[in-house]
């Protein structure tokens, strides 16, 4: 083990027989997984200030030096196909759910840059599945800032390139999701059926997380939980009640603490908003990936949000990824039936395969 850059089985619990030894005989899908699309990047290098990145700017140096060490040892994994399929026939996973990497949601750039660098992420995705159809399916990006010009994408990404939905970010260059700006989009991933991933980017206040790698230890699971926040309690959730909403990392702290949104619901006129019913009741609507780690916290999140809502993820071929996502299935104590679902039944369903 390489601690200063592993991409290996976690520290963070036991680990017994590898997962693809004790796989299911169904299908198995990561529903977490980025693949980058190094020509956009170069497009859009010259248009994007690092410092409007929260996970970029909050980090001390020796985070960054080795980040950029990460960037470089993973340019294979991330954007060709031998060493990941090779990884995937290792953890015996069958199919991967792709989607840009975070970095490539361009949403603090100008429109004008935006929309055609989004295009380009888009249609090299499409063309990456295009390649092995049979191993991959794909989420897209959309330029965000501009609702209307986010409807836009996802839905040619849906009817043309053949994607199941979209990843957006947890923010939007400080504005929060239930910005009324974004309004165009959520009608439109309603309307199409889309699949949203919620991931994080980094939390945009983070003066006091730039130390350990915090901003993304603690920094990138609670930016997630203020995005949830604001899509229930400013009744983004209300108003489209059939939006298919899938949270990354476990969906942030919200899972574990779900009792303390109702109760303020309850206690407080200024915590409730215009919510006719309590929080929870729009929670249990979201999805969440299996990337916590240790089996007590998988065991947690499929009472909380139900073994139907909870699916198998890694974050491939991230420094943050589960290696072993089956074997974490494995160790957690789960019925046949309920692995079975969690570790590809449930995304077989959401992404109607």
């Amino acid at each position: 083990m390489n601690p200063t850059n592993h991409y290996g089985a976690t520290a963070a619990r036991k680990h017994g027989k590898p997962g693809r030894e004790v796989r299911p005989k169904s299908i198995t899908i990561d529903i977490h997984s980025h693949v980058a699309v190094p020509a956009a990047a170069e497009f859009i290098k010259p248009h994007l200030d690092l410092a409007t990145i929260p996970l970029a700017h909050f980090a001390t140096p020796e985070t960054k030096a080795l980040n950029q060490k990460q960037e470089a040892d993973r340019r294979s994994r991330i954007s060709q196909y031998d060493e990941r399929l090779k990884d995937m026939d290792e953890q015996g996973v069958d199919m991967q759910l792709i989607m840009p990497p975070p970095p490539q949601c361009y949403y603090t750039v100008s429109v004008e840059y935006a929309v055609p660098a989004t295009r380009m992420v888009n249609d090299g995705i499409a063309q990456y599945v295009a390649g092995k159809p049979d191993r991959f399916v794909a989420l897209g990006t959309v330029p965000l800032q501009d609702g209307a010009e986010a409807a836009k994408e996802l839905e040619r990404g849906m009817q043309t390139l053949g994607f199941k939905g979209a990843q957006i970010l947890t923010n939007v260059g400080g504005k929060e999701l239930s910005d009324p700006a974004f309004a165009p989009f959520w009608a439109k991933a309603e309307a199409l059926g889309a699949l949203v991933v919620i991931h994080p980017n980094g939390f945009t206040q983070a003066q006091r997380l730039t130390h350990f790698y915090f901003n993304n230890v603690i920094g990138n699971p609670f930016d997630t939980t203020v995005a949830l926040h604001y899509l229930i309690f400013d009744g983004v959730l209300e108003r489209h009640p059939n939006l298919k909403i899938l949270a990354v990392h476990g969906g942030g702290y919200l899972g574990g603490y779900s009792g303390r949104i109702d109760h303020a619901w309850g206690a407080r006129s200024d915590a409730r908003g215009s919510l006719p019913k309590p929080p929870t009741e729009y929670l249990k609507r979201v999805y969440v990936d299996t990337v916590v780690f240790t089996p007590h916290q998988l065991r947690y999140l499929i009472e909380v949000f139900g073994a139907d809502h909870v699916l198998m993820g890694t974050d491939y071929p991230y420094d943050m990824a589960d290696s072993d996502p089956i074997g974490h299935l494995g160790v957690s104590n789960l019925d046949a039936s309920t692995m079975a679902a969690v570790a590809g039944g449930n995304a077989k369903k959401l992404l109607g395969l």
